[in-house]
């Protein structure tokens, strides 16, 4: 409901009138001068995460070139936490006025999933600015494994039912949904059995303590191929992945509409303004165009993904949604 006012006489409507017009010139005028000296001072970028994950790097990686397009010097600020919620909750109480940056990833909505409740909205109180990169989760068997493929894992669990066990790292990461999702949608009874860490896990799937693994493709891309403990038995994005092209897609190993993709962005707090989302995301797609930012990123086992702020809002609030449903079928309990 549109407020009303209460206007006696014409001519104090006439005077109201012009007041107001001259306080939005004011605010205009004030606006337009922030945005034209933006940034002021060095931007904090705030991670969710420990130094030298694939999201760290990829920061670390941008944060230079960034300087060198804004003019001010961009500063990497690890504060690691379970679901990012220490990190994503100081950029949604920052002044909204685009010095305080988050890396957003796809522990975004899985935390919007798995946490009855967050001190922040995963979606209405950050702004956002656009992906930096994708990346699908390697489905993963030991070296010396006996299947070759993915289809004659699922044909042994359908067999044996409870005879394939999955793995993945922690309860309420997009790899424990993606090895609950697989379950669901092959129609296949397994155990899911998690781990702490990348490192534990891998030990677990090169010694057959789990017959299938699931982990993002960025820490374990160097250990696939000959020679290493484990082999990719596919990959679950749209598409294959151009350094593993050998390697098929999920959908392509045998179960068709598989797709589950980790990702990572840039948030800044709710109400910053347009004008500075707009600079940060024309400066951001600039750098992933650059051959040598596509090209390390693509040595890490990341696709970079250059979009506008409304595709990753899309993203956000389409993985929540998909997550929340993978919850209440795989009967997970919220924590």
């Amino acid at each position: 409901m549109k407020p009303t006012y209460r206007i006696g006489a014409p001519h104090r409507r006439d005077l109201l009138k012009a007041a107001f017009s001259s306080a939005a010139l004011g605010l205009v005028a004030g606006a337009a001068s922030a945005q034209q000296t933006w940034p002021a001072r060095p931007i904090r970028w705030i991670l969710g995460f420990a130094p030298g994950g694939a999201g760290d790097i990829t920061a670390r990686l941008l944060a230079p070139r960034l300087h060198n397009l804004l003019g001010q010097p961009v500063l990497i600020e690890n504060r690691p936490s379970a679901g990012g919620i220490v990190a994503a909750e100081a950029v949604a109480r920052a002044e909204p006025d685009g010095h305080v940056l988050l890396l957003v990833t796809s522990t975004s909505p899985t935390a919007a999933a798995f946490y009855r409740a967050l001190p922040f909205d995963t979606e209405r109180d950050f702004a956002p600015v656009g992906m930096i990169s994708t990346f699908g989760h390697a489905l993963l068997a030991a070296a010396t494994s006996p299947w070759r493929n993915l289809a004659e894992v699922i044909a042994a669990a359908k067999a044996r039912p409870g005879s394939v066990n999955l793995g993945s790292i922690s309860v309420g990461t997009a790899q424990h949904f993606a090895a609950e999702r697989f379950k669901l949608m092959a129609g296949i009874r397994a155990e899911t059995i998690t781990y702490r860490s990348t490192p534990d896990l891998l030990n677990a799937i090169a010694t057959g303590d789990v017959h299938l693994g699931f982990e993002t493709l960025p820490p374990v891309i160097g250990q696939i191929g000959p020679g290493g403990r484990v082999k990719a038995l596919a990959i679950s994005s749209e598409e294959r992945f151009p350094a593993l092209m050998e390697i098929p897609t999920v959908t392509e190993a045998g179960l068709p509409g598989y797709v589950a993709e980790s990702w990572n962005g840039i948030q800044a707090p709710a109400r910053t303004p347009g004008a500075v989302v707009e600079r940060l995301n024309r400066e951001l797609n600039h750098l992933l165009a650059l051959p040598d930012v596509r090209d390390r990123l693509l040595t890490l086992g990341l696709v970079p993904q250059p979009s506008d702020p409304r595709a990753l809002q899309e993203r956000l609030s389409r993985e929540t949604a998909i997550y929340r449903r993978v919850m209440e079928e795989a009967g997970i309990a919220q924590q």
